[in-house]
């Protein structure tokens, strides 16, 4: 009976937000464990969206949150273990030249975050998961650094833990309130659509002007 609550639910949700939620329960835990893995090298996903749908989908008889919370964490440790040991085998710099080759995905970027890693040292591996941006590149300079592993492990997963269970949590709260969640969601998806543009629309100016910078 609850999951086909929560199947009758997921349903009535429309656009983007809806279509989201309906893939995160087809997909179920482990599709959020590979979620989070890809945001985690491939930082344009985020995770602000996909984890608070999964919190909701608890919430509604889905998934079970604990388990929710334990394959997007060993995700996103995976994920970062897959950066520091690409920064390990090839060095930071050629790791930047490699990985900012993608779509968009600026230098700027790394190297914000290797002068996090530089400034706070192995707290950064910690603190570094709780802020966007940062979260998952942080790993390249450690990685580069040939920082110890077990050390890097326990703070990537208690980092990682503990922003993944925030935003299940806040997801999962919102849950409870499905009736307003249902009555709302065109509004949601219109500010879904305008973060996911404004976001696309920064990071295009961005990289336009950086080229014109060094072509100067």
């Amino acid at each position: 009976m609850i999951s086909l609550a929560a199947s009758g639910s997921v349903q009535e949700m429309t656009g983007l937000v809806g279509f989201a939620a309906r893939a995160i329960e087809s997909l179920g835990a482990w599709g959020v464990g590979l979620f989070t893995l890809i945001e985690t090298v491939f930082p344009p996903i985020p995770s602000e969206v996909i984890l608070p749908l999964a919190g909701f989908l608890t919430r509604q008889g889905s998934m079970n949150i604990i388990l929710v919370i334990i394959t997007s964490t060993l995700g996103a440790y995976l994920g970062a273990l897959l950066l520091y040991g690409i920064a390990a085998r090839l060095g930071l710099e050629r790791s930047i030249r490699l990985l900012s080759k993608l779509p968009l995905v600026d230098r700027e970027d790394f190297e914000k975050s290797a002068d996090w890693f530089e400034r706070h040292g192995k707290s950064a591996i910690f603190f570094g998961r709780l802020f966007p941006g940062v979260r998952s590149l942080i790993s390249l300079p450690a990685g580069a650094e040939r920082m110890n592993l077990a050390t890097f492990s326990i703070f990537t997963i208690a980092g990682s833990g503990l922003w993944n269970s925030l935003l299940i949590g806040l997801g999962a709260l919102l849950g409870t309130q499905h009736a307003l969640v249902e009555q709302y969601s065109r509004y949601l998806n219109y500010a879904v659509y305008a973060a996911v543009a404004a976001v696309i629309v920064w990071l295009i100016v961005r990289s336009i002007r950086r080229r014109r910078n060094t072509t100067d």
